[in-house]
């Protein structure tokens, strides 16, 4: 037995091989649809809690700017 515990982006991994191989067709609609309009849970989950502090503050930032100028 294993006792080493998964981290959510091996369990968020495994979840999606799963899918891949119970619904190939499907699947491939919604990565078409992902990759054009992209995926704030993707750009999250696949960089580490100090990238998603810096991108929160770029956008609080940006939005502060904004409402300055516009």
């Amino acid at each position: 037995m294993n006792n080493r515990q998964e981290t959510p982006e091996e369990k968020r991994e495994l979840l999606r091989q799963k899918e891949l191989k119970k619904n190939p067709c499907g699947v491939l609609g919604d990565g078409l649809n992902r990759a054009e309009n992209g995926n704030l849970a993707d750009l999250v989950g696949g960089s580490g809690w100090k990238v998603t502090g810096i991108i929160i503050v770029v956008f609080i930032v940006g939005y502060v700017l904004y409402n300055l100028f516009f």
